[in-house]
């Protein structure tokens, strides 16, 4: 019993700390700088907690990821953001638009923004956990977002949950609000990216059995 206290304790005093990094900083960064590479430092200090690296200092982790990807991830997030506009003003001419075009219209480009959110879902945990180029981040968080309904889903339900909780407890907003949500998508991505090299892995072996019989 005293264990488990002991461990529900530090997971409070773990995920607290972490969420008011987060908030801080995106302060240091303005708000509108600081939102990218705040959140790419969360997602890389919940990414070790899901790998059990617990014995990695948040702080140490959280500064050294924000002051790397500072530049790059607000690249993205301009090249997220002007999607968005896009997106956004597509929208506003569908809404003005009469007709049975106009529907079918409107109920594409929302469909395209329900993959666009999903995109940028994703986009956290891929960014961690692997190494690639800009564009092969959007590449590939747009190509995941596609191929994973049932990870897309069962994050919109943890999401869901989590947002359930936070509007009936308003007091836990400035101690949860960023960290809880970014630890569900963690742990349901990491689960699908092993399961996803798993068939890369067993699709490549394959192919040299095959080539090896020819």
């Amino acid at each position: 019993m005293g264990k488990m206290l002991q461990e529900a304790s530090e997971w409070i005093v773990r995920l607290v700390w972490t969420n008011l990094l987060w908030f801080g900083f995106m302060i240091a960064g303005l708000g509108v700088f600081g939102f990218m590479p705040a959140t790419v430092a969360l997602f890389a200090v919940t990414r070790k907690w899901k790998l059990k690296d617990f014995d990695a200092s948040i702080l140490k982790t959280f500064k050294e990821t924000y002051r790397k990807e500072f530049l790059r991830s607000n690249l993205i997030g301009l090249i997220f953001a002007l999607i968005g506009f896009l997106l956004y003003v597509d929208l506003k001419i569908a809404e003005g638009m009469q007709g049975t075009f106009s529907i079918v219209l409107y109920v594409f480009i929302g469909f395209i923004i329900l993959l666009y959110v999903n995109t940028i879902v994703h986009f956290f945990p891929i960014y961690v956990h692997y190494q690639y180029s800009m564009k092969e981040y959007i590449k590939q968080s747009f190509i995941i977002s596609l191929i994973s309904p049932t990870s897309s889903l069962l994050i919109v339900i943890g999401l869901f949950f989590i947002g359930y909780l936070i509007m009936n407890m308003p007091g836990l907003i400035p101690f949860v609000i960023g960290v809880l949500p970014a630890y569900w998508i963690m742990n349901v991505s990491l689960k699908r990216f092993l399961a996803l090299e798993k068939q890369h892995a067993i699709v490549h072996t394959e192919m040299q059995m095959e080539e090896s019989i020819r």
